[in-house]
């Protein structure tokens, strides 16, 4: 009976010591990705893929257009997985509704945040304009029907594709179509900035979009 209490306390202690050190799922949601030095900037090489914020508190994730739908209209951070499929988030990263972006308990790992849109022209500008960025900013493989770039940067842009409103996914038979990333800028009031690449261009768009919509995002260092 003694032995079996000795081994209680030695398990209660391991667990006890592994929360207080930061092990376990937060630090490894919370891990940061290879990273590539571009001009001045320096810049995460993945999507972001987290379900929990920099306080490690959980994301809502929705699956259900329904859930989608309602955390926008309610201005409350969600996220999912293009197409509600786990292999797409490991590949292409999570698509993350804008109040998630904004959500004052940190979005980006320490260290790191959501550029802003002057941010994201800094790096295009450096690349050449919106003309010549795009196809250097774009992973050489992936994109639907050969519309992959050659990566020059290093940036290795993604297609995450993305999620309407209502909860629709962009093209959910296909995929591999379109990139889109939030800044960290709004305009107007339910209206923030993006960076925006499809496969059948080599042109980085400037827009602003709904914050309801899903869209990825890319993460940049801390001065």
């Amino acid at each position: 009976m003694k032995r079996n209490l000795n081994l209680a306390s030695l398990v209660l202690a391991l667990t006890l010591f592994l929360t207080i050190s930061g092990c376990g799922v937060k630090e490894k949601e919370a891990k940061t990705s290879t990273t590539v030095k571009i001009n001045t900037q320096e810049w995460m090489t993945e999507n972001l893929n987290v379900s929990i914020f920099r306080n490690g508190d959980s994301i809502p994730e929705a699956k259900t257009d329904a859930e989608w739908e309602k955390a926008g209209k309610e201005g409350k951070p969600a996220w999912c997985n293009y197409a509600n499929d786990t292999v797409n988030g490991n590949k292409f990263g999570k698509l993350y509704n804008w109040y998630a972006v904004s959500d004052s308990r940190g979005l980006a790992p320490a260290g790191w945040h959501v550029p802003t849109d002057a941010e994201w022209k800094e790096l295009i500008d450096f690349l050449g304009g919106a003309e010549a960025a795009g196809t250097k900013m774009k992973s050489s493989e992936g994109w639907f029907r050969n519309g992959s770039g050659t990566n020059e940067s290093g940036f290795s842009g993604l297609p995450g594709d993305s999620r309407s409103i209502n909860g629709a996914f962009s093209s959910p038979t296909i995929g591999g179509t379109i990139g889109c990333w939030w800044s960290s800028s709004e305009t107007y009031t339910t209206y923030a900035w993006t960076r925006y690449m499809s496969y059948n261009v080599g042109y980085v768009y400037r827009d602003y979009y709904n914050k309801e919509l899903g869209f990825s995002v890319r993460c940049l260092k801390d001065n």
